[in-house]
């Protein structure tokens, strides 16, 4: 019999973090492998490089940064270990298109944003970044750089997204970010979301701020104030002037897009969201002096909290383009629009960038990731070779190979191959399952043929791939936020949990103010609790005209129950977390709740997911995320008593990262994964000390994992899902290894797969694909330290017969050389 065998060498690390209990280097030539789905997920950043018709960039709102040099046809990440992932804008420099500043932190204001950490600046064309400040700016909408001075820039920071800072607002740099100078402010409420320079007089400068704020409970839009406003400088943006009047809306104002016609300096742009009417496309034809409401469309200013970018053509004035659910352009400088862009491609487009040189040329982000058209927009390069989907949860079913489901943000939903018979995983190895682009997935444990899921607000659905039919199975019409509470009516939130009992595969979960239950696929669902988010119907409806606050909102029944936990031990037992900062549990299967809540935690503590112990009954984690609170700092709770007493256990995990997910090894107790929204960890003592997973993970919000067999599978919220395999040596490592100074792990199971022969035309190779695992047995060992004269590994049959031998003196095999033809052709 023959293995084909693979092999991990660690080595030793130059010491070992004092609150990790084991050295990394015991782990750290494990690999996380990318499955895909290479299918773009939404982006807000784009620029192109003058005079380099092949060159272009987009930054994904927890993706990183990537480049194309090959006009689309490839993408190359380049923000892969930062701190953080999420962009919300980039900028070239005119002057020196090596130069490249990077804002981070998505400011398009949607309930699942994630934070940045200020400026990065690269000097080599991304190959490199480095932090230039303006850290805790978390939102950032815009860079402007000088076209004739790549250090003089200007920021549009928008600020926290879930409460008052002082550092938003315009700041300008006029030394490449080293110091930066706030120019700009209003208060710790208003921050800026656009700035434009005039190309040909970079003295003037326009900018909007927005006051604008989200609430730790889903609402649809975010909460907005009167700070928003206009603004102009007429000394690069060193001092600021605001614009009212002269033909401006009177009132309160919303977010503001601006844009500056590049062959004509005098004529400025402005989309304004205007509170009490009259919003639309504003137009200048005298530098911001005098306005005229030229574009009334709704189709440009509908959500403009979501979008509000506008671009003008730089060869003619009078072209505008408004990216909103369609890519929309006018052609008689603003007064009516035409569609050149929508579905599919890009249900919602951000932003798009046109080359100054030649307006052929251009790239757009949208919600389904970045596109580049030459011909004016007629036709686009393909948005199928970017893994930066957004995933907000993980399942898999019990085939094998194992598939593995997600719903993708404003893509729907995935089921892929966790290996493909063809070498890589491709386009060949996933499809939809017939939902929407948020909640979880769960394929029937007893047929993986039938897939349950979740959508938006309560939305739920059950698919045959057999057929292809999906059928909606929703309980009840799913009312929003603050509606008239009653018995027959739920509230439901994005990502509703929807999980299988894991004693009996009959019956399916749901959550929304209470625990519903199915047992025949959704067609009737019952009740098995009360409203276990803390409302109070006769605060339901009181003073509907007065908007709620942290305070009044979980009494008013705002909150949904965020997480449900079936536990595996005890089909009488479950809990239930809600967003509102609640913990519940049953040991009697539902007939009586009992509030659980750790001590201390505030209201609207959101209760992201509780775990219970696969090998013990009375114990269970609790992942708890208060970033909708300002509080971006990890919190995670462990009971083992049912929780009548609660212990936080965090050390390790570097802040600021809260908790999205916490999973327990279904082999090894104690053994525990935690992701962060900035990447994962691990803890072999019940969480009483974790230490990094990353590995080579690159750096993004792993919102949700799960424990497959021998592997890890984690849903990445814009980088797609990612499977470290064969966790077995994570299983094995304790003290008495940790002290050895060589040790051979026991090898998880083989199983011998016959390699498929594809006869058809292969793919090109530059299509992206995710990466199949090990074909064969791997073995792992650990040395720590490099032997002088090397290491051999025997690996021998149950008699002692030596099988196979591997020494790290073995030189690599020579190529055999290639038949003759006729040997080829006519060989037998």
């Amino acid at each position: 019999m023959k293995f084909i065998t693979f092999l991990t060498a660690c080595f030793t690390l130059s010491g070992a973090l004092a609150a990790q209990p084991f050295d990394p280097s015991l782990f750290q030539d494990l690999r996380w492998r990318s499955i895909g789905p290479f299918r773009g997920g939404r982006t807000l950043a784009v620029a192109g490089i003058v005079g380099q018709p092949n060159a272009y960039y987009f930054g994904s709102v927890d993706g990183g940064v990537w480049r194309t040099s090959n006009g689309g046809e490839t993408w190359q990440p380049l923000f892969q270990q930062q701190s953080v992932a999420s962009i919300g804008a980039l900028a070239i420099s005119p002057a020196d298109s090596n130069v490249i500043y990077a804002g981070t932190g998505e400011a398009d204001m949607r309930s699942d944003i994630t934070f940045g950490d200020g400026i990065y600046k690269s000097t080599d064309g991304g190959a490199t970044w480095k932090n230039v400040g303006l850290r805790d700016s978390r939102q950032i909408g815009r860079i402007v750089i000088n076209p004739r001075d790549p250090n003089i820039i200007l920021v549009a920071a928008l600020g926290h997204a879930y409460g008052p800072n002082v550092e938003r607002g315009v700041f300008r740099s006029a030394d490449g970010g080293a110091t930066w100078q706030k120019v700009l402010y209003k208060d710790e409420n208003t921050g800026a979301i656009d700035v434009a320079m005039d190309p040909a007089n970079p003295q003037i400068v326009f900018a909007a701020l927005w006051q604008i704020r989200r609430p730790p409970w889903s609402t649809y839009p975010p909460i907005g104030g009167p700070g928003s406003g206009l603004y102009k400088s007429a000394d690069g943006g060193l001092t600021w002037k605001q614009i009212t009047g002269n033909g401006l809306p009177a009132g309160e104002w919303g977010r503001v897009g601006i844009a500056i016609a590049r062959s004509d300096s005098r004529r400025v742009y402005a989309l304004i969201d205007a509170r009490e009417g009259k919003s639309g496309l504003y137009r200048s034809d005298d530098g911001g002096e005098n306005w005229v409401l030229v574009g009334t469309d709704s189709r440009i200013h509908s959500r403009a909290w979501y979008f509000s970018e506008i671009v003008v053509d730089p060869k003619n004035p009078d072209v505008v383009y408004a990216p909103n659910v369609a890519l929309d352009r006018s052609i008689d400088g603003g007064r009516t629009f035409v569609a050149i862009k929508g579905a599919p491609g890009g249900d919602d487009y951000h932003s798009l960038w046109v080359d100054p040189e030649n307006p052929q040329r251009m790239i757009f982000g949208s919600d389904q990731g970045a596109a580049i058209s030459v011909d004016g927009g007629a036709t686009w390069s393909s948005w199928y070779n970017q893994p930066t989907a957004q995933f907000y949860h993980v399942a898999v079913d019990n085939q094998f190979p194992y598939r593995v489901y997600g719903a993708q943000q404003d893509s729907g939903t995935a089921s892929v191959a966790s290996r493909s018979d063809y070498g890589s995983i491709t386009f060949r190895d996933w499809h939809p399952i017939g939902a929407e682009e948020s909640g979880y997935i769960a394929p029937d444990p007893r047929d993986p043929n039938i897939v349950y899921g979740g959508g938006p607000y309560g939305g739920a659905f059950r698919f045959d791939l057999r057929t292809g039919q999906t059928q909606t199975i929703s309980p009840s019409p799913a009312e929003n936020f603050g509606a008239e509470i009653s018995q027959r009516h739920y509230r439901f939130t994005w990502t509703s949990p929807l999980v299988f009992s894991p004693q009996d595969p009959q019956v399916l979960y749901l959550g929304s103010q209470m625990v519903l239950k199915t047992t025949d696929g959704g067609t009737s669902w019952s009740e098995m609790s009360p409203d276990l988010t803390g409302c109070d119907p006769a605060q339901a409806n009181a003073a509907p005209d007065v908007k709620p606050t942290i305070e009044t909102a979980k009494a008013r029944c705002y909150g949904v129950i965020y997480t449900l936990a079936p536990s595996p031990k005890d089909a009488n037992l479950m809990w239930a977390g809600s967003d509102t900062g609640l913990v519940q549990i049953t040991r009697d299967g539902g007939k009586t709740w009992s509030n659980v809540t750790p001590p201390g935690l505030s209201d609207w503590s959101k209760i992201t997911l509780i775990e219970v112990s696969p090998t013990d009954a009375a114990s269970a984690y609790a992942a708890v995320d208060r970033h909708r609170l300002d509080d971006v700092n990890p919190y995670i709770y462990r009971t083992r008593d049912y929780g009548k007493t609660w212990t936080k256990i965090i050390e390790g995990i570097s802040a600021p990262a809260f908790v999205n997910v916490l999973r327990e090894d279904t082999a090894r107790k104690g053994l525990l994964f935690a992701g962060t929204e900035t990447g994962i960890y691990i803890s072999f003592d019940t969480g009483d000390h974790w230490q990094s997973l990353q590995l080579n993970l690159p750096t993004a919000s792993i919102r949700d994992l799960v424990i497959q067999g021998d592997d890890v599978v984690v849903a990445t919220h814009g980088r797609s899902f990612w499977i470290l395999d064969d966790i077995t040596p994570l299983r094995q490592i304790g003290r008495q290894i940790a002290a050895a100074d060589a040790h051979l792990f026991q090898p998880q199971t083989a199983i011998r797969l016959r390699r498929s022969e594809n006869s058809d035309t292969p793919l090109p190779p530059e299509l992206p694909a995710g990466e199949n695992p090990p074909t064969g047995a791997v073995i792992d060992y650990w040395l720590k330290a490099t032997p002088a004269n090397g290491a051999t590994l025997e690996i021998l049959d149950s008699g002692g017969k030596l099988v196979r031998k591997f020494s790290t003196s073995d030189q690599p095999p020579r190529p055999e050389k290639p038949p003759a033809i006729a040997d080829y052709w006519f060989k037998p």
